[in-house]
């Protein structure tokens, strides 16, 4: 995690120059590959264990399924539809195990009463309001939550409204039932509901990060809801405080700062076999510092 895109040196999360799977985001963006199944999985996909859904988890994911090739384990890591996406697909048994950046919420089991969800804590990550370098260099240093609402309900039409340069905002939001979506929901609105989208030429939806970065790279005035660990050495990019707070390592542990998200692995009844190995892996020192490389925040440093 960064206040701003340059090297951190307290970070939200400790942020490395660790490299990131490039390209566009897809609805089904295939991460990894791997062998052995688990309980919970269809039938056709027995020799596979399957995981899938946020993709702010997937490139932990990913390249916990690099590692275990070689003690014999093929998984295969995708993203599709982010966390509510991995969520449905393991209640429908068509994965072993469903990424995700938000809790299993009251509604989910209420959808799925017959679906048993465990929930592994890997760590943590920060949801920034990602704005551009341009933006934050033309006096946009910190934004308190009213202006925030504004800029993504479409009110604040122009950077100069909240001390920044005369440039339009234009706002990339994220899909319903995205984490990073619900973090930025809750902060805003607490447990009401967020309002209609605006009916603006200047509002966008997108959905997973690579997808979200790519737009907020090349967009001037643009403003985002985005894993901080995603901005990583984007020197474009800047994470901007809210109501005063930074997304450092601190902050975030400390729940100071206020869009803080669990990262999650999620099984249908307590994990076992392949799966079992796979989540003991990412939870063990080794496979903790993949939490590290891409920006987030390890089960230690969170206190767990």
């Amino acid at each position: 995690m960064s206040v701003t895109s340059k090297p951190r040196q307290a970070s939200a999360l400790l942020a490395r120059k660790g490299t990131r799977a490039s390209g566009a985001a897809s609805a089904a963006l295939l991460l990894g590959t791997v062998l052995t199944g688990c309980g919970g999985a269809a039938e056709a996909s027995s020799s596979t264990l399957q995981a899938s859904g946020s993709t702010t988890v997937a490139p932990v994911a990913s390249d916990a399924a690099e590692a275990l090739k070689a003690k014999g384990l093929n998984i295969t890591v995708a993203t599709q539809g982010g966390s509510a996406g991995g969520i449905s697909q393991l209640s429908a048994g068509q994965i072993d195990i469903a990424l995700s950046s938000k809790p299993v919420s009251d509604k989910d089991k209420e959808a799925n009463p017959k679906t048993d969800f465990v929930p592994t804590q890997i760590g943590a990550d920060a949801v920034g309001v990602i704005i551009t370098k341009e933006v934050a260099d033309a006096g946009v240093k910190s934004l308190n939550k009213a202006q925030v609402q504004g800029l993504f309900e479409g009110k604040i039409t122009n950077w100069k409204e909240v001390g920044g340069p005369d440039l339009q905002v234009f706002v990339y939001d994220k899909e319903p039932g995205r984490g990073t979506r619900e973090v930025l929901d809750k902060f805003l609105y607490g447990k009401g509901e967020a309002p209609a989208p605006p009916k603006s030429a200047n509002y966008a939806v997108v959905g997973g990060n690579l997808e979200t970065r790519n737009k907020l790279e090349s967009t001037r005035g643009s403003i985002a809801p985005l894993s901080t660990g995603f901005i990583e050495g984007r020197d474009k990019l800047v994470a901007i405080p809210l109501e005063g707070v930074a997304p450092t390592n601190e902050n975030v542990a400390s729940g100071t700062y206020p869009m803080t998200r669990p990262l999650y692995m999620i099984t249908n009844g307590k994990p076992q076999g392949a799966a079992k190995q796979y989540i003991d892996y990412i939870l063990s020192a080794e496979g903790q510092k993949l939490l590290t490389k891409h920006g987030y925040l390890t089960r230690k440093q969170m206190g767990l």
